[in-house]
């Protein structure tokens, strides 16, 4: 039997940091500009918007039943075959033609209506629905599939009841694994993205925010190996892969204190050795950098490697870096005028989202929808389904709220905004063109299959 000699627990982290960058969010926010928002001349007319609302109205109900339905589904990433399967059940209930499997994954789906014109305006509406294990739709991407498929279904209806109404394509396509993988860079490499001109999607959030810093990820791994030895007989004759690892996460540590605050690197030990008297041979490190830019993000990787060869070459070992081509995300960049046809969108549900700079950056994340965004104009806009602000994703909490009536607004007044927002673009050609312009403004398209080859 295994006596246990030392027992303790984990200490309580302190709330106050989170209650001090509430109280911060709400002093800026006394003081900032609110969000631009498209004006009346712009995007579609009050008239056509109010027959969006209607539509969507009258698809509440099946909004909610399939929000509900996938959040007491969950489901991981790739084996999202409920959630999928609820989706081309509603599609099929309207009338709308889909496929499944589509680019060679297995729960992608894509629809779309429209003009069949290849050459015609495209926007597409992603939809993710993937939980988070242990702890189900902590993440609110139940929320999201519901405000994604119910915006593209009450565009549907609109078509259906005006044909013409819609001078363009909207396409709805389902985007799994965004927690455990980067499911969009896959499908963007095998042409999802192509023929399409802007692409939109919500996240669920404890705040309604116009734009919130995403910060870009390079996933790498790291393999040492040494060479294996008795490690009390003759461990001079032995290389230490685990020594290589423990150097690699100190060098590491050191690094934080010179970069940039919003910077982050974490780590883990997925191969630490076998047993205890052999030196080991192999260990194996998970890494994910982030930053806020592709040039710190770039810069970033580049010595956060630098760390790595140095243990290596401390420890006499071998080291090989590895980096599959489709497993990094790149930073969100949003698009202003999507972002004020979001906000006026919003606005009209009730809601006030926060411009950007108001919540801390503190809180930033990553999103394989940035690698969307460097592709083609879109926004990722934040959409609050909890009571209040003190709720974080990837929580318990958040999995609660996102099956709540709070839950069920957002659902809502998302499918709302991103109809709205799809509307605003396919109709006025002018408003088309400021977003390209903005786009290439930022930047233009960034060629992010080949980011990392020099």
């Amino acid at each position: 039997m295994t006596q246990i000699r030392d027992l303790s627990q984990p200490t309580t982290p302190d709330d106050a940091v989170q209650r001090l960058m509430a109280q911060e969010t709400e002093e800026r926010r006394a003081t900032a500009a609110p969000p631009e928002a498209l004006g009346e001349s712009q995007g579609a007319d009050a008239a056509l918007r109010e027959r969006l609302g209607a539509a969507v109205a009258a698809l509440r109900g099946e909004i909610l039943e399939l929000s509900h339905d996938v959040h007491d589904h969950p489901e991981v990433g790739y084996t999202e075959h409920h959630a999928m399967a609820a989706v081309a059940s509603l599609l099929e209930r309207h009338g709308v033609a889909f496929e499944q499997g589509v680019y060679g994954m297995e729960t992608a789906l894509r629809a779309q209506i429209g003009s069949a014109d290849a050459g015609a305006p495209t926007i597409a509406i992603l939809c993710e629905y993937d939980a988070l294990p242990g702890i189900g739709h902590g993440c609110g991407h139940n929320v999201m599939c519901a405000n994604s498929v119910g915006a593209f279904l009450a565009l549907a209806e609109l078509e259906a009841a005006a044909p013409g109404t819609l001078p363009g394509r909207v396409i709805l396509q389902t985007t799994p694994a965004e927690e455990s993988d980067t499911a969009k860079e896959r499908l963007a490499l095998a042409g999802m993205l192509d023929g399409v001109d802007a692409a939109i999607q919500t996240h669920s959030y404890a705040r309604d925010v116009v734009h919130q810093t995403w910060l870009g990820v390079r996933r790498m791994r790291a393999v040492f190996t040494g060479v294996p030895s008795h490690a009390s007989s003759q461990p001079f004759m032995g290389r230490n892969a685990l020594d290589a690892a423990t150097l690699a996460l100190t060098g590491i540590g050191l690094l934080r204190q010179q970069i940039l605050p919003m910077d982050r690197v974490h780590a883990i030990v997925v191969d630490g050795g076998q047993v205890p008297n052999i030196i080991p041979e192999r260990t194996e490190l998970s890494l994910f950098v982030r930053s806020k830019h592709l040039e710190t993000l770039k810069d970033l990787v580049g010595r956060v490697e630098d760390v790595l060869r140095g243990a290596a070459l401390m420890t006499g070992t071998g080291l090989e870096i590895l980096t599959p081509d489709y497993s990094s995300e790149m930073p969100v960049r949003p698009n202003g005028p999507l972002s004020a046809a979001w906000t006026r969108s919003q606005r009209e549900r009730g809601r006030d989202p926060l411009p950007f700079g108001v919540l801390s950056e503190t809180v930033a994340a990553g999103t394989d929808f940035g690698n969307v965004s460097q592709r083609v104009p879109g926004i990722h806009p934040l959409i609050g389904v909890t009571s209040g602000p003190a709720v974080a994703l990837h929580t318990r909490e958040m999995t609660a709220a996102a099956g709540s009536g709070t839950g069920d607004a957002a659902a809502v007044d998302g499918a709302y905004g991103l109809a709205a927002v799809a509307l605003d673009w396919l109709v006025d050609p002018a408003l088309r063109e400021a977003v390209r312009a903005d786009f290439e403004a930022s930047g233009g398209a960034v060629d992010v299959a080949r980011f990392w080859d020099n």
